[in-house]
């Protein structure tokens, strides 16, 4: 995710705002709207998860991928909860180290991936690794930790792949580590731990919550967590993307070439894939209305098992600014109609979604927390996450293990590659390997 391009956007203004404001996030809603929530189901057993393993591979055979410290990786099938408290069938990486197995058996680490989007094909287990992550994944399997990569609830598998629905991520990743477990049986000694950037930063701190009160669980490590998008959007977007615009125009930058309007397009495919997402549990939601007219094509695209990924949802936006542009003289990036403002402020559904279903930091952790934070990061800006961090030691005042590393000059994917070595020693420190 890359959302803005220089720190001078951050007017102290800006900041401050942001300091004190959750998600604002909000869409328009009417009469038609089911506005209701499930009925909880009855309990489902969960205590066999595991279903079985396919090869991690694309559809002539090859792998898709390798590492040189994996003896192994393979896509492990499971069963989890969904949204609607149904059991549901997902997927995930097996990683297995090369390192001699422990006595006792197996650690792991869990990975929680970054936004990739919507649609089936874009699931971690269909596609090959990032560079980043596969740097991380072949430190941990040299320490001979077993790495588990959850795709998440509906990606890669039947369902809708509910976008930053923190609940959802978490039980993605608690019932694959389950998983793991009741298939491999004796080799896995039982203590876990997840890590995770950006979507999967903030993933990692549900997964936290969620599993606070296991004690095989010893704890999370975040990179830039996802947070506040609706002030990022609603807020701190418009102006600090006119300013960058303005620079760019007087610069004569091309349209095409401006990142003002690469950013301005990826906040719409954020957007356009958090109202998406809402309709894995309501599915009556009519998450277009989230979008002026020019928009609303574009915002389809992000919708079902067939959405397009990240990049080309992107790239729809962007054709869809640069169109505009083209056909009104003399208009301005940020006045392309893009979200209904009017209409986001509005809507029950999604301001729900987004106060009491997204936000990561509202409830007590007593396990040791790492959260490390670009200071120049414009996607999760670091005064949201320092914010978020102060209210999580707030509410678990006897936890003195919860820390913010700020990255000084660091990105949005830079700052959790820059300090892997920190990341894998908070691992270490907290989940000793003796396979080390």
């Amino acid at each position: 995710m890359t959302i803005f391009a220089k720190k001078s956007m951050f007017k102290k203004s800006m900041l401050v705002a942001l300091m004190g404001t959750s998600l604002l996030l909000a869409a328009c809603n009417d009469d038609k709207d089911d506005n209701s929530q499930p009925e909880p189901s009855k309990p489902v057993d969960y205590s066999k998860n595991y279903i079985n393993e396919s090869f991690y591979q694309k559809d002539d055979g090859s792998a898709l991928d390798s590492l040189d410290s994996a003896a192994s990786i393979k896509v492990m099938h499971y069963y989890m909860p969904n949204v609607l408290d149904k059991k549901a069938e997902a997927t995930a990486l097996i990683m297995i180290p090369k390192t001699p197995m422990p006595k006792d058996g197996w650690r792991v680490v869990v990975w929680e991936h970054g936004t990739l989007g919507n649609g089936d094909q874009c699931a971690q287990s269909r596609t090959a690794l990032g560079a980043n992550s596969k740097g991380l994944f072949d430190e941990l399997l040299k320490e001979g930790y077993v790495v588990v990569a959850p795709d998440y609830e509906g990606s890669g598998s039947k369902g809708i792949h509910p976008y930053l629905n923190l609940k959802s991520e978490a039980l993605s990743a608690i019932h694959a580590v389950n998983a793991f477990k009741d298939g491999y049986g004796a080799k896995v000694q039982g203590a876990w731990m997840s890590v995770g950037q950006s979507q999967g930063g903030q993933a990692s701190l549900g997964t936290a919550e969620y599993a606070n009160k296991d004690p095989n669980f010893k704890g999370a490590v975040a990179g830039a967590p996802a947070s506040s998008l609706g002030t990022i959007i609603l807020e701190v977007a418009p102006g600090a993307l006119g300013d960058i615009d303005a620079k760019e125009a007087a610069a004569g930058v091309p349209f095409d070439k401006r990142v003002s309007v690469d950013t301005y397009a990826t906040l719409l495919s954020y957007a356009a894939m958090a109202g998406t997402g809402i309709t894995a549990y309501n599915p009556n939601f009519d998450y277009k209305k989230m979008f002026n007219v020019e928009s609303q094509a574009s915002a389809a695209k992000s919708a079902g098992e067939d959405g397009l990924c990240l990049g080309p949802l992107q790239q729809s936006f962007k054709q869809d600014i640069l169109t505009y542009l083209g056909n009104n003289s003399g208009k301005k990036v940020m006045e392309f109609p893009g979200v209904n403002d009017v209409a986001m402020k509005t809507d029950p559904v999604v301001t729900d979604f987004l106060k009491n279903h997204s936000q990561p930091g509202t409830k007590k952790i007593d396990k040791p927390i790492l959260v490390i934070q670009g200071v120049a990061d414009t996607n999760v800006p670091y005064p949201v996450t320092a914010a978020m961090i102060d209210r999580l030691k707030k509410l678990s005042p006897e936890n003195k293990d919860i820390t913010l590393l700020p990255v000084p000059d660091a990105g949005h994917t830079q700052a959790i590659v820059w300090k892997r070595a920190e990341l894998v020693a908070f691992i270490k420190k907290h989940m000793p390997n003796p396979a080390s």
